[in-house]
């Protein structure tokens, strides 16, 4: 295995991209209300803390240096009158930017899981599961914290370093511009900061994407590491990967632990400073000590919001990437789209006819090649060929699950590309080879939260297919709980449990692929007899492997390469000493070596 386990989603674009901002902004619209009144109270949260320094400036030079003890128990009613004002607001500015963060990202995940649900099976053949989603888990939960603790505070931050800076001015100039004279070197400090800490970020994004991508691989593939006996050596590979990820953690934090200490000393120099300056001119009498008192606090106070910025460019940061990552997924148009005016199929009959059918999962590598074919209502037509001779293929165009690239295919006469896809679906089940369970109960897989298919006709299903035998020795029967992926039960009956799906949705046109290949002998011959009732009155498409499971079919179309070689029933083919003689004999050969072992 040699994956670096690395993405391209891995890939820092801007720190700041006002075009991905817009897009952004567009999401918080419908709650501008919420944002006024966040960005209201941000101002009011913002003038409070500084206002305290300064009514403690008053308390000292006003009431304290003359003994005023009445003005001095006012003003500290006024510093206690002023804290509790700010708990209220900052409770109300609490509750409406976490609001506002959590209505956006509900609305954002929701679309997000709307899109990828109308997305073709092109795009989910090229992108991987996991890839999907982190977008809608970890990216957009990185938006989250833009949405509610980014956008709206970045004003709190902004506001409180303002009005520190218009208090400190109009007590007094000179002293202001003292203490700001360390500005350009936090500014500088800043920068270079913000430069190595995005340089760090990309590295813990690359090493925890290789960490994730191998989590993810050997977990799904467990028992072959099980199987060779690689536990040690797969080990060993995960410990490098993870020791990567740690130093690259260990590297980013250092920058932190840098910066964090460097504006505290900045601000250590600042008020050393003011006590220099503001102490000389204190002693020669220009400068009373309740605004020397008061500058002292609204220094500490000035370089708190200048660390929480930095905080908040990590978390821009952050989001800029998973927002480029989410729009990207957003902006995929690989749709089977539906015609503007579709056609209604009013009581399908079942009548398929491909004509003259071309189709590639990527341009130029033809799959089918010039297919024609007629099925008419109620026959069972089987398809065999070779492993890649496009059997599967015909599923997938045939219930639109791709578009095809030149010809027509038929329902009732009707082509399938001027119908909606939705209709057309809901006249075909499939069963397929893997069958996919949900989390949930038997009766929730086989009807998928259908409340239109009636308990009465689940069980109507489930008896018809032999599913009823082993769903009523379960403890909770119809009602047992199927873990993920139908992990608790076997591969029979997961099958089974797929054909009374297949059956409660009372299907016209009936698609069975590979359907009885993974099914001990004892369980197809049950299926078998159930497929006799559930093919009366259906169109059915039957693909095997297994020759002796079609026989009986109608017709057996052969493909080979992607084209349409033979057509005819089970004895006309054998007669014609083809390609289907050929598969016939050489699986009948392995059959006896089996009988003879």
């Amino acid at each position: 295995m040699a994956n670096d386990y690395t993405t391209e989603d891995e890939v820092l674009g801007k720190a700041y991209d006002s075009k991905l901002m817009q897009r952004l902004l567009q999401y918080i619209k419908p709650y501008k209300k919420y944002v006024i009144s966040a960005i209201l109270l941000n101002i009011i949260v913002a003038s409070l803390g500084p206002l305290r320094p300064y009514l403690m400036k008053i308390a000292i030079d006003k009431f304290i240096a003359h003994h005023d003890f009445h003005g001095l128990f006012v003003i500290s009613m006024m510093l206690l009158a002023s804290l509790l004002f700010q708990s209220v607001i900052q409770y109300f500015l609490t509750y409406y930017t976490q609001y506002l963060g959590q209505k956006t990202i509900f609305d954002l995940r929701k679309q997000i899981f709307t899109h990828t649900q109308k997305l073709s099976l092109k795009y989910f053949d090229k992108t991987p599961i996991g890839r999907i989603v982190t977008r809608v888990t970890n990216d957009i939960e990185s938006l989250n914290d833009l949405f509610s603790s980014g956008i709206i505070m970045v004003f709190s931050d902004i506001f409180i370093i303002l009005w520190i800076l218009g208090f400190m001015f109009f007590m007094d100039v000179k002293l202001s511009l003292v203490t700001l004279s360390v500005l350009p070197v936090l500014i500088y400090g800043t920068f270079l900061f913000r430069r190595k800490v995005r340089e760090s970020y990309r590295n813990v994004r690359l090493h925890l994407a290789r960490l994730n991508a191998f989590m993810q691989e050997h977990v799904t593939g467990m028992n072959v590491v099980q199987i060779f006996h690689k536990e040690i050596d797969e080990l060993k590979r995960f410990l490098g990967i993870n020791k990567d990820y740690r130093e690259a953690n260990i590297r980013s934090n250092f920058y932190y632990a840098i910066f964090y200490p460097g504006v505290e000393l900045i601000s250590a120099i600042a008020t050393c400073l003011i006590i220099w300056y503001g102490g000389g001119e204190f002693i020669r009498g220009g400068l009373p000590v309740g605004v020397l008192v008061a500058f002292i606090l609204y220094t500490d106070m000035f370089f708190r919001p200048i660390r929480d910025l930095s905080e908040k460019y990590n978390i821009l940061q952050t989001a800029m990437a998973s927002s480029e990552r989410i729009f990207k997924l957003l902006d995929n148009k690989t749709f089977v789209r539906n015609p503007e005016n579709p056609i209604k199929l009013n009581s399908v009959k079942g009548e398929i006819e491909f004509k003259n059918v071309w189709f590639a999962y990527n341009s130029d590598e033809y799959i089918l090649k010039d297919v024609s074919f007629k099925i008419n209502p109620g026959e069972t037509v089987a398809i065999v060929g070779h492993t890649g001779a496009g059997k599967t293929s015909i599923i997938n165009i045939l219930s639109r699950f791709y578009d095809i690239d030149k010809g027509a295919i038929l329902v009732d006469g009707k082509d399938i590309s001027t119908v909606d896809k939705r209709d057309l679906r809901k006249y075909i089940s499939i069963v397929l080879q893997d069958v996919f369970l949900f989390s949930g109960t038997i009766q929730s897989n086989i009807s998928m939260n259908n409340d239109d298919i009636p308990f009465e006709k689940i069980m109507e299903a489930a008896k018809i297919v032999g599913a009823e035998k082993f769903i009523d020795a379960l403890p909770g029967k119809f009602n047992e709980e199927v873990k993920e992926r139908g992990a608790t039960l076997s591969v029979g009956q997961k099958q089974l449990i797929s054909f009374a799906r297949a059956l409660a949705y009372d299907p016209k046109i009936l698609v069975l692929d590979e359907a009885t290949s993974s099914i001990d002998t004892e369980t197809e011959i049950l299926i078998q007899k159930a497929i006799e009732k559930l093919l009366i009155g259906r169109t059915a498409i039957v693909i095997a492997h297994r020759l002796s499971t079609i026989q009986n079919s109608n017709k057996i179309i052969v493909m080979h390469k992607g084209e349409v070689r033979e057509t005819g029933t089970h004895q006309e083919l054998l007669a014609k000493k083809g390609i289907y003689y050929r598969l016939y004999q050489l699986q009948y050969k392995d059959q006896e070596v089996i009988k003879t072992n």
